[in-house]
């Protein structure tokens, strides 16, 4: 699996021999740099390049060219060498490119001698540079890494080599630049598109895991630094064009294989072009064997797409703020510049230039935002039940299914830098993971934060005025179950799912009624600390008896009183109720269930757990943490953003979830 970085992120490396294969929108020079430590050049023989394109443990191509492969062998260069940095120059005269704004942002991929990939990374943001250091390769403590660099250059290759050190650097620029002038007539041209779908690009990636081909991430985002498990995800496809156009939809991680163009539809349901000939977007636009598998993929490459985007934005604004600093710090530096107009007119300068650099980036983000909103709202309402909001009309039409889905919608994400833009939040089934349900106070933000206040529209009058106090938090948390419950039971064929529910306290009646009222729920759950042992104790037993059959394969012979329907086990109220033995069983079903068909929702606050100590912390640790309100505590697994999640509840006064239940109802009687 390929890991997409993003400027400033590094990756390690599994071997020492690789590949880096570069792809451009022109002819390009590629090199590299052998440096020590500091990055410095012991000379020009430290650089291969064109001229000279074999040094020890690197060989590089002779020629310009759109596309190039570097061979690497870590283990052959000399001790002294720490960093081995890949450059890319436009050559003069050949390709027509001046500079690298003019073309598609050029990409490197880090992958092994058969062409599996390790990290790949797109040089996003370049303008009026000529030249660019892409990525290094660097040594730290023994072991090597890959760094996504992506430092350009206006002044060319003579500026590059200058600054790594070398005192020649004019001198061996003029002779790289006359040994592809020699070769020019090899030069290759620009590639013709590729299409190719996002997951076919990352050999990973579904939100939530992985569909065919790839490894299936219980990948959702990570809770509170939890480990991620979700696989890597595919190179950015969002790179915005230099002049200023809008995002090209037929990107190839934006497309899948091409199939024959169907008779243009006419009247109000044909897809529009946009004003300058993009094409509209389209729901299933993906690769996939059927179209919920081509919904799927395609939502996991926006929530990926809307990752990057954001990410190369806040890096801008980063470099912004730093480069406004530099040029304050260097323009003030002078005591003679410190007072009278001088200091105002270089103030002025730096803070200009500060508003340029953040307004491009804004224009960069925008137009990847005008994308994604378009495809979203198209592919909203094409999703199928298992991937729908509640308010989806799909629901109103909804028949008992015959075989059980690959995913299931928990909910949906958001950034703060586009509260509208709502990705679907997917996860795979069966289950992988338990769900834990936040009903104490931690669980949501504090009132006055936009985001709250955003979630608190989205919601309605789910919330009342005012900070959600704890009573309200715990029937919210419980309403979330319940919805979460109704849409794993309305997804399955009748009689292949059921639920089971430990409330001693017997607070949870109200919440459950749609549950109780449908005969989704058989009866009343068992109050008091009798009701969470017999609860326990049976699931407990079906798991070890399903177990043992799985391994003598022998399920023909389980007892005729095992329900081999899978079972959700929602938890209310917890501790309440429960001792030490019933706790050894609550985490012995969280770490052995899911492997037959037993999956767990905890609704507790994690304050009222601390008696416990750290006995339960690796039960926390096991279970996916959502909140009833919007709260900013997912973290993505590759750049790390605090997404906010949106709990799936039903629109307030909405009776579709005794509608769809009572459909199940009537089919499994």
């Amino acid at each position: 699996m390929t890991a997409e970085l993003v400027r400033g992120q590094n990756h390690p490396l599994d071997r020492t021999r690789v590949e880096i294969r570069v792809a451009a929108g022109g002819p390009v020079i590629a090199g590299v740099t052998l440096g020590d430590e500091q990055g410095r050049l012991s000379g020009a023989e430290a650089v291969a390049h064109p001229g000279a394109p074999r040094r020890t443990g690197i060989e590089v191509p002779r020629q310009a060219a759109a596309e190039h492969r570097i061979a690497v062998d870590l283990d052959a260069l000399p001790e002294a060498v720490h960093r081995v940095s890949v450059l890319l120059a436009l050559p003069t005269g050949i390709g027509g490119l001046t500079r690298f704004g003019a073309a598609a942002a050029p990409s490197v991929a880090v992958t092994g001698l058969d062409g599996t990939g390790i990290a790949g990374y797109t040089v996003t943001g370049l303008g009026a540079e000529t030249a660019v250091v892409a990525v290094e390769l660097y040594r730290r403590q023994g072991a090597w890494k890959v760094r996504a660099v992506g430092q350009g250059y206006a002044d060319g290759l003579a500026a590059m080599l200058h600054d790594q050190g070398l005192p020649q650097a004019a001198e061996l620029a003029a002779e790289i630049e006359e040994a592809v002038s020699q070769g020019h007539a090899r030069a290759v041209p620009a590639p013709a598109p590729v299409a190719a779908s996002r997951s076919e690009q990352s050999g990973a990636g579904t939100p939530g895991a992985a569909a065919t081909g790839r490894p299936a991430p219980a990948d959702t985002p990570v809770a509170d630094g939890q480990a991620a498990t979700s696989a890597a995800p595919a190179a950015s496809s969002n790179a915005a064009p230099a002049n200023g156009g809008p995002i090209d939809y037929r990107h190839p991680k934006r497309r899948a294989t091409p199939k024959p163009a169907p008779a243009a539809p006419s009247g109000a349901n044909a897809p529009s072009a946009a004003a300058d000939g993009t094409p509209a977007p389209v729901a299933g636009d993906a690769s996939g064997w059927s179209m919920e598998e081509r919904l799927y993929n395609q939502v996991w490459g926006m929530f990926e797409d809307l990752a990057r985007s954001v990410a190369a934005y806040r890096s801008a604004s980063d470099f912004a703020e730093s480069r406004l600093e530099q040029e304050l710090d260097k323009a003030l530096s002078d005591p003679r510049n410190r007072l009278g107009t001088a200091a105002d007119v270089a103030r002025a300068t730096a803070r200009d230039k500060h508003a340029s650099l953040i307004t491009q980036a804004r224009a960069a983000l925008d137009r990847d935002l005008a994308q994604l909103t378009a495809e979203a709202d198209v592919v909203e309402p094409a999703l199928p039940p298992a991937l729908a909001r509640w308010d989806n009309p799909v629901w109103q039409g909804y028949h008992v299914p015959q075989e059980r889905p690959m995913a299931l919608r928990l909910g949906d994400l958001h950034l703060p830098e586009v509260l509208d833009l709502r990705i679907p939040m997917l996860v795979r089934l069966p289950l992988e993971r338990g769900l834990w349900i936040d009903s104490g106070p931690g669980s949501y933000v504090a009132s006055g934060d936009p985001e709250r206040e955003y979630g608190r529209r989205e919601l309605g009058s789910a919330l009342t005025d005012g900070p959600p106090d704890e009573a309200e938090l715990g029937r919210l948390a419980m309403e979330t179950a319940v919805a979460i419950a109704a849409r794993l039971l309305a997804v399955h064929p009748a009689g292949d799912f059921a639920v089971q529910v430990i409330d001693p306290g017997g607070t949870a009646a109200p919440a459950l009624a749609p549950l109780l009222e449908t005969g989704a729920l058989r009866e009343v759950p068992p109050p008091g600390a009798q009701g969470v042992t017999t609860v326990l104790e049976a699931l407990t037993r079906r798991v070890d008896l399903v177990q043992m059959a799985v391994r003598n394969r022998a399920a023909d012979s389980l007892p005729p009183d095992v329900d081999t329907a899978e079972q959700l086990l929602i938890v209310h109220d917890f501790p309440h109720g429960f001792d030490d033995r019933a706790l050894t069983q609550l985490r012995y079903l969280a770490d052995e269930g899911p492997s037959v068909g037993v999956h767990l929702m905890m609704v507790a606050d994690r304050a009222q757990c601390q008696e416990y100590g750290p006995v339960l912390d690796p039960l926390w640790r096991a279970l996916l943490r959502i909140t009833p309100v919007p709260d900013a505590h997912l973290a993505d697994p590759w750049v790390g953003h605090a997404w906010t999640y949106e709990p799936p509840l039903v629109p307030k006064g909405s009776q579709v979830v005794r509608q769809v239940l009572g459909r199940l109802a009537e089919a499994r009687g």
